[in-house]
């Protein structure tokens, strides 16, 4: 995880300070998506943040079975915050999901 193009040093150096404990093939998961052109133009900690809450959301929860199972994406999201604010908390994140708003926005 060195070289590369000025963002992608600044992704790395988020990464480390946001996910401390992430496991190798997450935090290059997370990084991919980060660096994907649709979030080119955000800045880097807004990039990461949003990858990070896709990656743990699609890979680490039942949210993708809620969804086949009929629930409509806002449910799915709800019922799968307090495992993805496992996974962040077993990463070192000191960033959690908002279950009272949007799954997007953090509580601190």
């Amino acid at each position: 995880m060195t070289g590369g193009t000025k963002r992608q040093k600044d992704m790395r150096k988020a990464l480390r300070a946001l996910l401390p404990r992430v496991p190798m093939a997450d935090a290059e998961a997370i990084l991919t998506i980060a660096l994907a052109g649709h979030l080119r133009h955000l800045p880097p900690s807004i990039a990461l943040w949003q990858a990070t809450t896709t990656h743990v959301r699609h890979t680490h929860s039942d949210y993708d079975r809620l969804l086949e199972d009929g629930y409509d994406r806002d449910s799915a999201r709800f019922f799968v915050i307090d495992d993805m604010n496992g996974v962040l908390e077993a990463w070192g994140c000191a960033r959690r999901i908002d279950p009272d708003g949007d799954p997007e926005h953090t509580a601190f």
